[in-house]
């Protein structure tokens, strides 16, 4: 059972070239199976963090992994859904531009206060992610933006705000904080009750 939050998280990394490589090579007969990919990639995403809690391997290393593979995989399906609707995906540019500078603004916050990446898997963050599954649903599926984007980038922008107030107020680099009212409240030395299913 210890091993399989690591097996989870490595098949997340492997997807992300096979992602790519279906929408480079096959182009749109790879629509479904992407599709279908990105899903259980979501689903090895869900399961790997509640196991490792479960027995008891939720450390500081898998934590890590586990964050940067996801930005691994989600930047996979965004290159796909660049080369299945490149006009589409340039006609958006202002929103995307918006989460890539949003991204790299909590990297370098991070970097600069505690000297390595943030890995907080808050909340808004999570909600994030479930916004991204419906987003690339449309872009990749139905080659629409629609409301689903436009509701991503709003979501995505709050929780990158949600981060880097977390990592402001965060008296010392730590792992897996909520929100920023969790990290104030750890700021303030309380204790806060875990869940397996969360964090």
């Amino acid at each position: 059972m210890k091993t399989i939050p690591y097996i989870l998280i490595a098949v997340r990394f492997i997807l992300a070239p096979v992602i790519i490589s279906l929408a480079y090579f096959r182009g749109e007969d790879s629509r479904f199976l992407i599709l279908s990919l990105m899903y259980f990639g979501l689903l090895t995403d869900i399961f790997d963090g509640i196991i490792a809690r479960k027995v008891g391997i939720s450390s500081e290393k898998l934590r890590r992994l586990d964050s940067q593979t996801d930005l691994i995989f989600w930047l996979s399906l965004g290159f796909a859904a660049h080369f299945l609707n490149p006009e589409l995906i340039k006609n958006e540019w202002q929103g995307i531009l918006l989460i890539f500078v949003m991204e790299a603004l909590c990297y370098i916050i991070s970097w600069i206060k505690f000297g390595k990446e943030t890995c907080t898997h808050a909340f808004l963050s999570k909600m994030w992610g479930l916004s991204l599954l419906v987003a690339f649903t449309s872009l990749i599926g139905f080659q629409q933006a629609g409301w689903a984007f436009y509701v991503t980038v709003i979501l995505g922008f709050v929780s990158h705000i949600d981060v880097i107030l977390i990592i402001l107020i965060l008296p010392k680099w730590q792992y897996d904080v909520p929100s920023c009212y969790h990290a104030w409240k750890i700021r303030n030395g309380k204790q806060r009750k875990k869940s397996i299913f969360f964090n």
